[in-house]
């Protein structure tokens, strides 16, 4: 029976408007004091023939956050490192088949060192960013041709695609699950907080703007074509829309 499950690491944390809408939206109409929730979560699908990992949330050894004042993004309360969120949903790094990576950020690869046995998916671009080496490293160039309203994809196992989302780094990618009719997509950081897919707005952090907006209007067009559940890292919204399977409506 397949299962999508989060691993959560932090909570109750807070972003700025001028941090989730600010690299596209004008200062002038950023409102300073207004916060949205921020969390920090990764997610497992377990298939029932193999289980996949989507990003490895931070280093084990990350130190506890300090919410300052005016503070861009906090991430929140520690709820669990990665090794413990993944204990806590029944399983150990052990069991995990394949690991697929949406960028380079250290709050996405930060465990890779744990899997060497996985298969680690992630674009020919962050490995060489990340200078990734050995056997299990699956270094993903799109072949597969058009996915939807994408012009290339890389088809990881059945019903589970990988596709270019370029901007946020240069080689960010999202992965696509259909499954019962749904369509899950866990997009690492094409947006923080999921008012800014549906303000049509960029985050601050950008490595090539004109991407991230081509990519941002691509989600939104996949979105809006076709029923999906939005699986965000950064906000507690996303844990809520896979616990309630909630259809992201712009």
């Amino acid at each position: 029976m397949m299962k999508i499950e989060a691993l959560e690491f932090y909570k109750n944390g807070e972003m700025q408007e001028s941090f989730a809408f600010g690299g596209s939206m004008e200062k002038a109409l950023i409102q300073e004091d207004v916060i949205y929730p921020a969390s920090l979560q990764n997610y497992l699908i377990d298939t029932g023939k193999e289980v996949i990992l989507i990003d490895t949330g931070l280093p084990v050894e990350t130190p506890e956050f300090k919410k300052e004042s005016n503070q861009k993004l906090f991430m929140g309360e520690k709820i669990a490192d990665f090794v413990t969120a993944l204990k806590k949903l029944g399983y150990s790094p052990e069991d995990i088949d394949k690991v697929l990576v949406t960028h380079k950020h250290p709050d996405h690869t930060g465990e890779l060192r744990m899997f060497p046995n996985a298969k680690i998916y992630i674009s020919e671009i962050e490995a060489d960013a990340m200078n990734l080496q050995g056997e299990n490293i699956i270094r993903v160039s799109f072949k597969d041709g058009n996915f939807k309203n994408f012009e290339q994809s890389e088809k990881i196992s059945e019903g589970l695609t990988m596709l270019p989302a370029y901007g946020h780094t240069k080689g960010n990618s999202i992965f696509v699950l259909e499954w019962d009719g749904i369509y899950y997509l866990f997009h690492g950081d094409v947006t923080y907080t999921d008012e800014a897919l549906r303000k049509n707005a960029l985050s601050v952090v950008f490595e090539d703007i004109d991407s991230a907006k081509e990519t941002l209007e691509k989600v939104r067009t996949f979105v809006n074509e076709n029923d999906t559940v939005y699986l965000s890292t950064h906000t507690p919204e996303g844990i809520a829309s896979l616990k309630q399977r909630k259809i992201m409506k712009l």
